[in-house]
């Protein structure tokens, strides 16, 4: 496993811009049980927001992120022929999910269909978070959602 991690700036709980965030990310090869272990790895970076950084999660902001660690990392999983990576990155005011993965072909988000069975992932990913990019990059794909949190 791959973590590296910025100790909380000194002034963070001065509320002056920081551009120093909390750090983490693992690559996850596919094997069954990463969607849990992607999972237990957001849980334990959310944990140190809140401990070290101070970051104020509001009510559905902890149940969100988790179900877009879930759909991205499924996402990975399902679409990809490699090994992907999930990076989490974090300060007091903002989350960022990132899950890089070997497939070059960019997600499809389908209009709203309740009778259609499956291809809701992103349609659901996008409800959850406030910006969602997605972009080719050198080793297939990059993929992030990020979250404004409240302050």
């Amino acid at each position: 496993m791959n973590e590296q991690a910025i100790s909380r700036p000194d002034d963070a709980c001065q509320g002056s811009p920081s551009s120093e965030v909390l750090l983490t990310a693992e690559v996850f090869d596919g094997e069954p049980g990463c969607i849990a272990q992607a999972r237990a790895l957001a849980e334990r970076f959310l944990g140190r927001l809140v401990s070290e950084w101070l970051a104020v999660l509001g009510e559905h902001t902890r149940s969100d992120l988790m179900l877009a660690v879930s759909e991205l990392i499924t996402n990975a999983d399902r679409y990809s022929h490699g090994p992907y990576l999930l990076e989490l990155e974090g300060n007091a005011r903002r989350i960022s999910v990132t899950v890089y993965d070997t497939s070059t072909a960019l997600p499809v988000l389908y209009s709203p269909d309740p009778g259609r069975l499956g291809g809701h992932g992103m349609e659901i990913v996008v409800a959850l978070c406030d910006r969602l990019t997605a972009e080719r990059v050198p080793v297939g794909k990059r993929i992030r959602a990020e979250f404004q949190l409240s302050t």
